[in-house]
């Protein structure tokens, strides 16, 4: 009886160290191809288009772990912006979810890592299903004015200066005054 007992108590304790056994996550971001590769113990499960910092704005480069993750958030420093399935990482920077499909591939943001909403809470999932002691977060790459900087390509309208001015070029809409019209501050001089 005893012996049953005791091997019962085993195979409930194997179960449990068994059943409790959690995946290494590794999500890679690359600021460069504004890109988001998802792996689970070593095997890439995802790869998904970002929007990292756009220039003025840093994304910072380092390895991290999740430091908080939110179901629902709001942020308080951008007009109460959405970031459903939010994983932060280091300070305010976080991962989430961004209703702005249109710019993801391409730096868009104020510094967070914007995925498309369905695949930020697939994202989410996963982190808290294995666990933030479980996950680390690498970001690499270029920042946005980094690669503007470093682009070989001249762009016609910002780097140099047209001989003329384009036909569709607006007009100004105001005009000097006339010199008879009043002016503030000399009404002395007119007695």
């Amino acid at each position: 009886m005893r012996l049953v007992g005791f091997v019962m108590v085993a195979m409930a304790a194997m179960i449990t160290v068994n059943g409790g056994a959690r995946a290494s996550v590794v999500v890679t971001i690359d600021k460069s191809q504004q890109m988001m590769s998802v792996a689970v113990d070593g095997s890439t499960l995802y790869n998904w288009p970002v929007s990292t910092a756009r220039a003025g704005y840093t994304t910072p480069n380092g390895t991290y772990r999740p430091q908080l993750l939110a179901r629902s958030w709001f942020s308080r420093k951008y007009y109460n912006s959405p970031m459903p399935h939010s994983i932060f990482f280091h300070g305010g920077y976080a991962i989430h979810g961004s209703y702005e499909i249109a710019h993801l591939g391409g730096p868009a943001s104020h510094g967070c890592v914007r995925l498309h909403p369905t695949n930020a809470a697939t994202l989410f999932e996963l982190v808290e299903r294995q666990g933030p002691s479980n996950t680390r977060i690498v970001v690499t790459g270029a920042t946005a004015s980094a690669r503007v900087a470093a682009s070989p390509v001249q762009n016609q309208w910002f780097d140099q200066t047209p001989a003329r001015a384009p036909a569709y070029a607006p007009q100004p809409r105001w005009r000097s005054a006339p010199s008879n019209a009043y002016q503030p501050g000399l009404w002395w001089r007119d007695r």
